[in-house]
């Protein structure tokens, strides 16, 4: 049987129990990481995660597939800021092919590189099925509203795949000196309305309890049809008190269930979420419904 190499999703939507937006590809299968030992060392501080640190794409299908949930998984192409090759978002998306039942990658590109930048991601999406984007402005140390950017953006949206970006605090560099040159000011969610508004056929998910600027976020996915948060990065017991209203009532259709795994389990997610007082019909879009739509699942 011939292995595939171009990514089909195959997730069957009736036998999944959530589907996690937000999952952190860690290693390669050369033994490769995607951040350098003191940042990675930091963050795993910062999150006291005692989960593995370090999953390969293989690791996560054998997780995912055994609790019964399907993935997002991606990296961050970050070499131009920090000097860490990244990994390759071609073999995630290689790999993700063979696990195509619980896993959905997405693809990294540099923003720094320009026209390269653009090429390629055109190429993760045509040749390698890739089903959309992560950028992270403060690792990655980029202004997503500087206009240099923006044929990244028009490509994406006429690929029609959508652009995940972290937003708010960081810990990636949390408590190094100078944040190990990190910025967070790069994740304020209100850079990214400017590129909300100039593409509006462009998806635009704003990654994480936005703190100290969720009041942005809330407005955003309020105001534009095409601007959606994930809720990874967080344990909900920790959420700030306008983003629990918010999710449960006016975006419970605009809210998308992620992990941040490693850094957080997906059950721990989960088991604290149901103590938030959500009613009962919101849970299932937040785990699984409003994802899929996003997806082009269903």
């Amino acid at each position: 049987m011939t292995t595939p190499t171009r990514y089909e999703p195959r997730i069957d939507l009736e036998e999944i129990s959530a589907l996690d937006m937000h999952v952190h590809v860690e290693q390669d299968d050369h033994g490769c990481l995607s951040l350098s030992d003191d940042l990675m060392d930091a963050s795993a501080a910062y999150f006291k995660s005692s989960d593995n640190r370090t999953p390969t794409v293989d690791d996560l299908a054998e997780r995912y597939r055994e609790h019964g949930m399907a993935a997002v998984v991606f990296t961050v192409d970050a070499a131009t800021a920090t000097g860490q090759p990244a990994l390759s978002s071609e073999e995630i998306a290689e790999r993700c092919a063979v696990h195509s039942d619980v896993l959905i990658p997405f693809g990294s590109v540099d923003p720094h590189r320009g026209a390269d930048a653009v090429a390629q991601a055109r190429r993760l999406v045509t040749d390698h099925g890739v089903r959309g984007f992560k950028f992270h402005p403060s690792l990655q140390a980029f202004a997503p509203n500087d206009p240099a950017f923006s044929p990244l953006w028009e490509a994406l949206e006429e690929l029609g795949v959508p652009a995940l970006f972290h937003t708010g605090q960081n810990g990636i560099g949390a408590g190094l000196p100078g944040g190990r040159g990190i910025k967070l000011r790069y994740s304020q969610p209100l850079l990214l309305d400017d590129v909300a508004a100039d593409h509006p056929g462009l998806t635009v998910i704003l990654a994480h309890p936005s703190v100290p600027w969720q009041g942005e976020a809330i407005s955003m996915a309020t105001h534009k049809a095409n601007v959606y948060i994930d809720l990874s990065g967080w344990s909900p017991k920790y959420f700030p008190a306008e983003l629990v209203r918010a999710a449960g009532g006016m975006l419970k259709r605009k809210v998308l269930f992620g992990s941040d795994y490693p850094l957080i389990s997906p059950e721990r997610w989960i088991s604290d979420a149901e103590g938030l007082g959500w009613k009962p019909e919101v849970m299932p879009g937040i785990l699984k419904g409003n994802a899929a739509k996003v997806l082009g699942l269903a």
